[in-house]
């Protein structure tokens, strides 16, 4: 989030880890932007930030070509200010998973190709324990296949699966351990969010399980980055 108030530490942080490969999360809600908020009201509150209004976002994306603009210069403004860090653009994906919207995926992927985007993530959790989860999986099903559809015509690299969309801030050792022992056949992705409040950290704590590490290696799985996929693969 190259926006956001901790972005110069991350930054810093990753200039001191070379083999660190780093993504580009664009924010299009719920957020600080690059842009100053009067190159972008149809876009922000009342206090300059972007709306945290989901629907909101993506309706007047949709409906509002004034908005669409709008939205578009913000995307590029992000794009500029990632490419200036110096690092690596390894993939890119979307606060709160906006890029599963039509157009602000269209954006993405247009304003990418000039940025040398050769990865995005693709959030598409398949449920593998409750039921309660296959609703919201039916009613993601024909976004995540646009874009799908969408990433493959581009020939850009994407993960399968995503892993922790359902359990944000609560990937303990337990969940992912579950996950790790009924991995599916493909690229899949594990994100979490460690330092997001709790104390002590449940998924800090599962990152660093000596019991994670032998599962990874059980399962057989491979550690890679995005940058690691042929493309127009998985």
């Amino acid at each position: 989030m190259v926006a956001g108030e901790a972005a110069d530490d991350a930054i810093a942080r990753a200039r001191c880890l070379p083999g660190l490969r780093v993504g580009l999360h664009v924010v299009v809600a719920d957020g600080t932007p690059v842009l100053p908020a009067e190159q972008i009201p149809e876009l922000v509150d009342a206090d300059g930030r972007l709306s945290e209004r989901l629907w909101r976002v993506g309706l007047r994306a949709f409906f509002d070509a004034g908005a669409r603009r709008q939205l578009e210069a913000e995307i590029h403004a992000q794009f500029d200010a990632f490419r200036e860090t110096g690092l690596g653009l390894d993939h890119v994906n979307a606060h709160h998973h906006m890029h599963l919207h039509p157009t602000v995926n269209e954006i993405v992927l247009r304003v990418g190709k000039d940025h040398g985007v050769r990865a995005v993530r693709l959030p598409h959790e398949p449920p593998l324990r409750e039921a309660a989860r296959v609703g919201t999986a039916l009613f993601l099903a024909p976004w995540v296949r646009l874009l799908r559809r969408r990433l493959r015509r581009a020939g850009l690299r994407s993960n399968d699966f995503l892993f922790g969309l359902h359990d944000s801030g609560r990937m303990r050792t337990e969940r992912v351990l579950e996950i790790l022992s009924r991995l599916p056949d493909g690229v899949s992705e594990i994100f979490f969010h460690p330092g997001a409040g709790a104390r002590p950290d449940p998924e800090l704590e599962a990152l660093t399980s000596p019991a994670v590490a032998a599962a990874v290696e059980a399962s057989g799985a491979d550690l890679i980055a995005y940058a690691d996929l042929e493309a127009g693969g998985p």
